[in-house]
Order: C-alpha cells, then sequence, then structure tokens
C-alpha cells in the first residue's frame, strides 16, 4: 500500500481553489492508501502571524478538512507543529542540502521579490522543511499541485543525497500525483494568476465559507469577456477568465471541459453565471454547514487531533530514532 503524504497551510478560510486543486482529489485516495494530512502551520509563520488569529485558522482548516471528506477514522490528521520530528528531520536534511539547490527555488524569489535581503531564513529554508514533511513518513508519493513539482523534485533530490552519503536505501523517493480536472484553479478577477487567499481583493476567490448570497455576488462580479462560450476546447486557449469558469464548473460537476462545453456551447454569461452559481452552491453549502457545526465542538477536534497526533509520532519517531543512528547522534 502506497503512504501518501499531504499538507495546507492554516491562513485562513480555505478557499475553493484549495477545495478543487487539494482537498477534493484527496478524500478518495483514503480508501486505498494509507494517508497522513498534515496542517503545517510551522510553513505558515514564515509570514508574520497574529498568534490569536493563526490558532484560530488552524482550527478552521481542520473542521474544513473534515467537512470535505477527510475521514480521521480512515487517515492520519494532524498538526504539523505538534510533531517535533519534522523539525528535527529540517535540521538534519539542511546539513545535506547545497545553497545551490535553495537559489533554484522560483517561490522563494517570488513571495521575497524586491526585499529578498530583508526575507526570514525560514522562507529561504522552508523547501528543506517541506521535504522533511515527507521524509519524515517515508511516504512514496505527495499530492501536489503543478506550482509545487519544483518542491517535490528537490525533496527527491535531498533523500537521494542522504541516501549516497550514507551507502543505504532509508528514503523513497517520493513520487508526484497529480489528480482532478482542475489541478489550478484561477483567480475571478484575472484568470492567468491563481486563486489565492493573499490576493487583497475577496471577490478574486470564493471561500468555504461563504454563504449563498456571497457566492452569487461573486460570481456574478466575475471578469469575463463579451463572448459566449465556443463548442471547441481550443477556442478557451486565449480567454482565461471563460476557461477558469468552465474549468471550475467541471470540476465541481465531474464532468471534462468538453462536455461542459456541449451542455453550454453558444451560451452567454448571463446564462452560464448563474447555472454555476447554483452548481458552487449546492457543493459547498454542505461543506460550510458542516465547518460551522464542527467548530461549535472543538472538544471533538481537538480529540481527533490527539489520536492524529499520537499515530503521527508512532511513525516519525521510529523513523528518527533509525536517521539519527546514521548520522551518528549518540544514545543513551
Amino acid at each position: 500500500m502506497s503512504r501518501v503524504f499531504s499538507g495546507i497551510q492554516p491562513s485562513g478560510n480555505l478557499t475553493l481553489g484549495n477545495y478543487l486543486g487539494a482537498i477534493k482529489n484527496w478524500v478518495p485516495m483514503q480508501d486505498n492508501n494509507n494517508c497522513l494530512f498534515c496542517i503545517v502551520d510551522l510553513h505558515a509563520i514564515t509570514i508574520p502571524q497574529d498568534p490569536g488569529l493563526l490558532r484560530q485558522a488552524t482550527r478552521e482548516a481542520v473542521a474544513s478538512l473534515i467537512a470535505s471528506g477527510i475521514n480521521p477514522k480512515k487517515s492520519t490528521l494532524f498538526i504539523q507543529s505538534q510533531v517535533s520530528a519534522h523539525s528535527e528531520l529540517s535540521w538534519i536534511l539542511s546539513c545535506f542540502t547545497p545553497l545551490g539547490w535553495l537559489n533554484r527555488m522560483t517561490q522563494f524569489k517570488d513571495k521575497a521579490g524586491k526585499n529578498r535581503e530583508q526575507a526570514c531564513l525560514g522562507l529561504y529554508a522552508y523547501p528543506v522543511l517541506m521535504a522533511a514533511d515527507v521524509l519524515i513518513y517515508k511516504a512514496t508519493h505527495v499530492p501536489v499541485g503543478e506550482d509545487q513539482k519544483q518542491h517535490l523534485e528537490l525533496t527527491r533530490d535531498i533523500a537521494g543525497a542522504f541516501n549516497r552519503y550514507f551507502n543505504v536505501d532509508h528514503f523513497p523517493l517520493p513520487e508526484p500525483l497529480i489528480q482532478g480536472p482542475a489541478p489550478r484553479v484561477m483567480s475571478l478577477r484575472d484568470g492567468t494568476r491563481k486563486m489565492s487567499k493573499s490576493d487583497p481583493s475577496d471577490f478574486s476567490r470564493i471561500h468555504l465559507l461563504d454563504d449563498a448570497e456571497t457566492i452569487a455576488l461573486k460570481i456574478r462580479k466575475a471578469k469575463t469577456d463579451p463572448n459566449p462560450l465556443p463548442y471547441d476546447v481550443k477556442e478557451l486557449e486565449n480567454r482565461p477568465e471563460a476557461q477558469n469558469l468552465v474549468t471550475i464548473y467541471g470540476a465541481l460537476a465531474n464532468k471534462t471541459v468538453p462536455d461542459v462545453l456541449k451542455d453550454f456551447a453558444e451560451a452567454p454569461f448571463s446564462i452560464f453565471k448563474p447555472a454555476l452559481t447554483e452548481l458552487i452552491v449546492s457543493v459547498l453549502n454542505p461543506i460550510r454547514e458542516d465547518i460551522l457545526r464542527l467548530l461549535k465542538d472543538p472538544h471533538m477536534l481537538d480529540l481527533c487531533l490527539r489520536e492524529g497526533k499520537e499515530q503521527a509520532q508512532e511513525i516519525s519517531e521510529k523513523n528518527l530514532s533509525e536517521i539519527q543512528e546514521l548520522v551518528g547522534f549518540l544514545k543513551n
């Protein structure tokens, strides 16, 4: 059985992009794999956080995963900072990671921007922590979006370097899992940019906690072009906003983009947008209601997290002990 690891940041009120690009694809993996799903709060603090809001966002992320179909009885669901082996392995692996490898990471360049000299070490080195997240469980597969493939390649490079240095076959080289009809959901205001919680405009995204009225307003305001939807997929190539909305519809309806176009060919957006709104509300409203219900029962959430923490510790501490032995740390 494959061991699957994936994590999601608790950056507050997960979006439709998080759901379609990640969570929806994780749910069926639980049936045939040993899955570990992690709220990566250590990664979250590479950007300054309000402590109270971070704790709240972490609970919301846990509730959102459970409401979306992640079953704590099938999978290990836990918080990254509660399992210290992540941080310990990150330091060990950082000692086997050349600076040149980290210098090639495009996300640091994008996030640091012109203030690179003022960026924190954590933002620069977090790909090593990401590698530790995966390797501490000897995960064989990692669900990733297109923008995360470079980090998984680095994870494989680090695992290979460690194995070669000690002449062992300790770490498997994890394979990417890129699945689903909407691996990358784009902004509702700019179809060339990924839907993101960091976008200053709340109208660029749909949150899992948005109510039906808010969703309808955001879809009405979503950027489009004056042309009706085409018959042929190729005609969407230079229409990023139209392509994004059609892709979202297909992902939620479990249809291919060509099938969606068959249903709406030559339809203006005045017809397509209400249909899309109805579909989004029908999928997200039950999730929203379940999230709100779960957040009213923090004791139940804490119990799930405690069980997940214990399961994650059992796996990670055994692996960390083996790694420490290989490295040469003295044990009493």
